[in-house]
């Protein structure tokens, strides 16, 4: 009976060590806190697309009305701060004299060459505007930057005329030259 009451207290010890080393599950054990800094930028952009980059034109000596083989559609998508306040669309050339030439000093100056922006009536170049020459630019359009629309999409259906009515002996030639769309927010 002996042997039985040290068997039951040795068994009894190991199951209290077993107890004992057996790990808690009811306690919670945290470590200390580790910050992460993050960082998201999202920068300003205009983005200008044209739908076509040539259009070629048929003149008539004398003709006010010389319609341009296509019209062009300027898409401009941006993402602006609230700081803006409008985004503009220019047309423009380097030269107010000499918009297209055919380099042999014959020249159609940009206030012959017109532009009608979705089916409003032509206007000739012939404001100074922030890009290109003096006198030589047309604001296209201009959308009031709000709240709502610091992201957004703008479409310009841009068609194009040169009118010879007050260049009636312009010689006749291939007459070349280069307009360019640009935009700029505010």
């Amino acid at each position: 009976m002996r042997m039985l009451v040290k068997l039951g207290t040795v068994v009894a010890a190991a199951i209290s060590a077993i107890l004992v080393s057996a790990p808690c599950y009811g306690q919670v054990l945290n470590s200390g806190a580790s910050p992460i800094a993050l960082n998201a930028v999202l920068p300003d952009s205009i983005t200008l697309t044209l739908s076509s980059h040539a259009v070629n034109f048929t003149l008539t000596g004398g003709s006010a009305s010389n319609p341009g083989s296509t019209g062009i559609t300027a898409t401009t998508s941006w993402v602006l701060k609230p700081s803006v306040g409008s985004l503009n669309l220019y047309a423009f050339f380097s030269s107010s004299t000499a918009a297209l030439t055919d380099g042999a000093g014959h020249n159609i100056p940009s206030a012959d060459f017109q532009i009608s922006d979705n089916g409003g009536a032509f206007a000739g170049l012939t404001n100074t505007v922030p890009f290109g020459g003096a006198n030589a630019g047309l604001q296209v359009s201009s959308v009031p930057i709000r709240g709502y629309n610091k992201t957004g999409t703008n479409s310009d259906l841009m068609t194009f005329n040169i009118n010879l009515a007050p260049l009636p002996n312009l010689p006749a030639g291939v007459y070349t030259g280069t307009l360019t769309i640009q935009a700029q927010a505010f």
